[in-house]
């Protein structure tokens, strides 16, 4: 259990690839109950373990995961999420140069549930929902481009859906467009840091989550050294 931060209200982890926040169809046990036996253990408690799920990210993508400790913590995180008062931070590693710089990207999105997959358009459609991020090309190597992509909605596969549009497909996401998987299976997009109003003592906090060592394979001179280097945790 990679845990980058945990007080008595909430805990943080740093999510691999292939891991489930949540219980699904696959019946893989989910790292939230994954979690609830580590602090059970951990604290050597007798009963029940309360965790609670704060938000999701996608099976193959990485990075910082919120959970609450206690229902007092839940209930206001799910707030915080719902009104968009916890900002998101990504890395995504593109093949394709964008066709910008920076941008601020809206599309309107349909999630094809057989196929659970989303498809992006131009314009609103019937059952469709607006998904806006902005993104800044931060480095590149070779034959790879860097991403910081902050998200100021949360949709369904709205990062994977919103580069392929723009012909940006994230390296190894073959349902998005990519030409070939990665190796451990998982794709390049890694969710870097949250920052929000902690629910209980109402500090100011910025969790970060150490990149995978694929991010060191594919670009020459990026930022994850500092990354990594720095702490993990900024309280305010």
């Amino acid at each position: 259990m990679n845990v980058i931060y945990e007080d008595n209200h909430v805990i943080a982890i740093n999510k691999t690839c292939g891991e489930i926040v949540q219980g699904d169809k696959s019946g893989d046990t989910p790292l939230s109950e994954q979690l609830k036996e580590w602090l059970k253990e951990k604290y050597q408690k007798p009963g029940n373990v309360f965790v609670g799920v704060t938000h999701r990210i996608d099976r193959p993508v990485s990075g910082v995961i919120l959970f609450a400790k206690t229902t007092k913590a839940l209930s206001r995180l799910n707030e915080m999420f719902r009104l968009g008062q916890v900002k998101k931070t990504y890395w995504a590693i593109i093949k394709n140069h964008p066709p910008k710089e920076e941008d601020e990207l809206t599309h309107w999105l349909c999630r094809n549930e057989v196929q659970n997959k989303c498809y992006a358009y131009d314009e609103e459609r019937p059952h469709s929902k607006q998904a806006v991020l902005r993104y800044k090309l931060i480095d590149r190597s070779d034959r790879y481009f860097l991403l910081e992509i902050h998200l100021k909605t949360g949709r369904h596969h709205q990062i994977r859906t919103q580069l392929a549009k723009i012909g940006c497909p994230i390296k190894g996401d073959l349902k998005y467009g990519a030409e070939r998987s990665n190796p451990d299976g998982g794709i390049c997009l890694h969710a870097l840091s949250l920052e929000f109003v902690h629910p209980v003592s109402k500090e100011a906090i910025k969790i970060v989550a150490p990149v995978p060592p694929s991010y060191y394979l594919c670009c020459k001179k990026m930022n994850t050294e500092q990354i990594n280097e720095s702490s993990n945790i900024q309280i305010e």
